[in-house]
């Protein structure tokens, strides 16, 4: 069984998007614990703009090589997420912009979505193990 078959552009795609979401759990968890922080801008990680285009681009995402004999491996195309300032959320007296009942959502949302993900990649393999035992 090849590598393509395994890993084809779904799973690229889930790959790739679960990583975002890890990113994103990890601002979230960042902008929590400086909710207190003077002058601390809440951030969120921007990563579904990168999925979109390597998905509508009909691109296969970059790989990642970490040695020159190997010829597989899913880039998280980590270089195409992007870390903003959360846009919209009203700014405290000391600057601080954090909203806690906004990340909650956010750290809801991201773990729904995560778990939805891995649901999935999940029921594929499983899928593939059916075929191969046949």
């Amino acid at each position: 069984m090849s590598s393509s078959f395994v890993i084809d552009r779904t799973m690229q795609a889930a790959m790739t998007a679960l990583d975002g979401l890890s990113q994103r759990q990890n601002a979230i968890s960042r902008n929590l614990a400086n909710v207190d922080t003077p002058g601390y801008q809440a951030q969120t990680v921007n990563f579904e703009d990168t999925l979109k285009q390597a998905v509508s681009a009909h691109n296969r995402l970059p790989m990642d090589v970490t040695d020159a004999s190997h010829s597989t491996g899913v880039s998280t195309a980590r270089a195409g997420f992007t870390l903003v300032n959360r846009p919209g959320v009203s700014q405290r007296a000391d600057g601080n912009n954090v909203d806690i009942d906004v990340e909650m959502i956010d750290m809801s949302e991201a773990g729904i979505s995560y778990q939805a993900l891995t649901q999935a990649v999940t029921r594929k393999f499983a899928l593939l193990k059916t075929i191969a035992s046949g």
